[in-house]
Formats: C-alpha cells, sequence, structure tokens
C-alpha cells in the first residue's frame, strides 16, 4: 500500500506522519509492505528539512524526522500513490481541485479517516511547543488505527 500524507508545507504534520507511521509499520514488522511519504499542496520548503521544533518533539518520542526533505504534491501522486491523507480541510479541498480526472488514488481527511472525533490536525507551526506536542497525540493515534486496520491485508 502507498501512502501519501499531506499538509501545507510539508515541515511540520505531514512529514511528522510520515515519520510516525514508519517507525509503527516498522516496530510491526510491515515496513516492507507499505510505502509511505509526505508532501505539501504549497511550495515555499521543497528541499527543507521539517521543521526543528517538529523534529524536537518527535525526536523526544523516539521518532527521527532528519533524514525528510519537502516536496510538493503533483500530479502523479494521484496516480502513484493507494491513499492520499490530509491533514486539514483547506488542503482536502486543495488535492480535490488538482486531482486529475482518472485518477485511482482514494483522497481523505487523515483524522476522518482512521475514525478520530477530532476531524483536523491542526498546524503547529505559528504556536508555542505545546502545538507540536498536540500534533504529535493526534498524529501517533491516527497511525495506530492505520497499522491496526491494513497491517493484517495483503
Amino acid at each position: 500500500m502507498r501512502i501519501l500524507f499531506v499538509c501545507l508545507g510539508n515541515i511540520c504534520r505531514s512529514p511528522t506522519a510520515e515519520g510516525v507511521l514508519r517507525q509503527k509499520l516498522a516496530d510491526a514488522g510491515l515496513g516492507q509492505r507499505f510505502e509511505v511519504a509526505s508532501a505539501g499542496t504549497g511550495d515555499w520548503h521543497v528541499g527543507k528539512a521539517p521543521d526543528t521544533r517538529t523534529q524536537a518533539a518527535a525526536r523526544k518520542r523516539g521518532y527521527d524526522l532528519s533524514a525528510q526533505r519537502a516536496q510538493q504534491v503533483d500530479a502523479e501522486d494521484f496516480f502513484s500513490r493507494d491513499l492520499i491523507l490530509a491533514m486539514d480541510r483547506a488542503n482536502l479541498a486543495h488535492l480535490e481541485r488538482m486531482r486529475p480526472e482518472g485518477s485511482p488514488a482514494r483522497l481523505a481527511l487523515f483524522l476522518e479517516f482512521t475514525g478520530s472525533t477530532v476531524a483536523e490536525v491542526p498546524d503547529p507551526y505559528y504556536g508555542g511547543e505545546d502545538g507540536f506536542s498536540e500534533v504529535l497525540d493526534l498524529i501517533e493515534a491516527g497511525c495506530d488505527t492505520l497499522v491496526a486496520e491494513y497491517g493484517g491485508q495483503r
């Protein structure tokens, strides 16, 4: 299964989701069955590492995001991914507008897709350190659901 997480700039929420899911899949012995990536709808940070605050919060919980580099969603992603999960409604709407006709990828709001009572992963970029911890809480719970739901599928 090929999963793409998407946020606005690909330096906070989506790289966190990529790193968390990769680690949880590896811990469950499922890493070889999944291809996990992240991207942004915007191009401001292409080629840059995740935000230092994002990396610090992730590192405290055992996730290493340092090798990731921001990239922008492109039309090919809609054909090369099975599941594209947006962190919020604005990015989901952007993805729906840019989606090429006939693309097979399933688009969804990440937390709604994983059954959370919270609909969106808030953008921590302009807030304090607590925001990055809250984002990790939400993403870890969502990724646990993804591993449980899709881990048993062949």
